[in-house]
This record gives structure tokens, C-alpha cells and sequence, in this order.
């Protein structure tokens, strides 16, 4: 009886990965390209809650968003000049992670309030750390959480050196931005918000949130500095927006 337990196991375990193997072999190609890992695919995995086909690399696990970001660090920013540069990567993407700490050691700081895995644990409304601490601040798709968003946004300005400059990103999804605090139960939250732990939708307003804290503000859509070719390519929704704030 053993042994014919163990022979099924061992058939499933095969099956497993026949199953593996397969799914890859479907993605091999040249159609789609990750900026990040640097490999090549035939297309981009199907990925989220409402889910979106071609979407995630297999590979560096990188989504639309983070190959758009990715090409606007590496061409139109100085960030990886050589020189440098204190930035502070507030809940670090896996993909981004490694590399981001490879090209700027020392000068890279991870924050997150839940994660054990970053060097500061911290809520970004009470930043532990002194005025301007650093040259780039990169915040991606944190701020939908945030029940203070404002004062977030104050303390990205007050950690920010006079010639620093913070990529923010929030999905923006609706035409004005859409919250109500006294609204805390999780399934009234996705219903209205779209995930249970966001507190808002944004709309193209959340510029006016970032002046408010006293930056200057650059909506960069991908067309702006990427070629059709490359957007495709890619995989990048050509409708996402990058914030590029600096300093008045």
C-alpha cells in the first residue's frame, strides 16, 4: 500500500511539473521584452485581481508599471550616473529591490510599515528621519492606502533635498478623486474603492494633493518619452501616469 501511495505521489509530483515546463515553453518567444530582467517572452502572464492578460514577467515578476518606471530611471533620470545619490523606496518591489540596492548600496533606504523585509519600518505620515535626507524618493502605488495621504505627501517634501526630485505613482481610475473615511469595513471598501485596504480612488486631482504640499509637479505619460515600439514591446499601458515632483 506504500508503495502505491508513494507511485502516486510520484506520478503527481510529475504531472507538477510536466505542468511547469509546458506553461513555460508558452511563453517562449520574442514578442514581449522586460526592460528589467532584460529577457525576452512571447508574452506577459496574466496577473491581478480583476485580471489583466499580458501583464506580469515570468521571470523578475515585474508588471506594467514597474517596466515603465524602469525605463524612465534608466533613461531620463541620472539616477544610476555613478555619483551618489541617497534614495529612500518606500514598500519595495521585489523586481526593483536587488538591483536598485546593487547600483546604489549604501545609498539605498527601504521603508515599509508592514513588511519586517525593509531597513526602516515606518508609517510614511511620521517619517523617523531628519529634513532633507535624500536626493529621490520613489513611492508607487502606497499612497490608495494611506488614510492621511496629505500629510504623506508633507513629509516626502520635508525628507526631500532642495534638489531632489520623488516619482509617486497612485492608480488613478476615476475622474475626480473618491474617498470617505468613515467608511472602514473591508467589503464596503472593495466595493467602493476597489481593494479592501484602499481608502480612496484618484482621479487626475491628486496633482493638486502634491502642490499642495509645495511640489512642483510633471504628469509624464509613457508617449512622452518612450517610442510606440517600445510601449508595445513592453507591455506598458499607455494611459499610466508617472508624477515627477521636485522642489519649488
Amino acid at each position: 500500500m506504500k508503495l502505491k501511495i508513494r507511485g502516486v505521489t510520484t506520478l503527481k509530483k510529475i504531472y507538477g511539473y510536466i505542468k511547469i515546463l509546458a506553461k513555460r515553453i508558452s511563453f517562449i518567444g520574442t514578442r514581449r521584452y522586460c526592460p528589467i530582467c532584460g529577457r525576452h517572452f512571447r508574452k506577459f502572464d496574466t496577473y491581478g485581481l480583476d485580471p489583466r492578460p499580458d501583464a506580469l514577467c515570468i521571470h523578475c515578476k515585474s508588471l506594467e508599471r514597474h517596466r515603465l518606471v524602469w525605463l524612465f530611471l534608466t533613461t531620463k533620470t541620472s539616477l544610476f550616473n555613478g555619483q551618489p545619490h541617497q534614495m529612500l523606496h518606500v514598500a519595495p518591489e521585489p523586481c526593483f529591490k536587488t538591483r536598485l540596492k546593487k547600483r546604489l548600496k549604501n545609498g539605498y533606504i527601504t521603508a515599509d510599515l508592514h513588511s519586517p523585509n525593509v531597513q526602516i519600518v515606518m508609517d510614511i505620515t511620521n517619517i523617523p528621519l531628519g529634513n532633507e535626507a535624500f536626493d529621490v524618493i520613489y513611492c508607487s502605488h502606497v499612497l490608495e492606502h494611506v488614510p492621511d495621504d496629505q500629510k504623506a505627501i508633507c513629509e516626502f517634501y520635508r525628507v526631500l533635498k532642495p534638489s531632489g526630485w520623488a516619482l509617486l505613482l497612485v492608480p488613478i481610475n476615476v475622474e475626480k478623486t473618491v474617498e470617505d473615511p468613515s467608511i472602514t469595513d473591508p467589503r464596503q471598501r472593495e466595493r467602493l474603492f476597489g481593494q479592501s485596504d484602499h481608502v480612496r480612488k484618484y482621479g487626475p486631482d491628486f496633482i493638486d494633493r502634491i502642490q499642495k504640499a509645495g511640489f512642483k509637479v510633471h504628469k509624464i505619460l509613457p508617449s512622452d518619452f518612450l517610442s510606440a515600439e517600445q510601449i508595445r514591446k513592453c507591455g506598458i499601458t499607455v494611459d499610466t501616469p508617472l508624477f515627477y515632483c521636485t522642489k519649488q
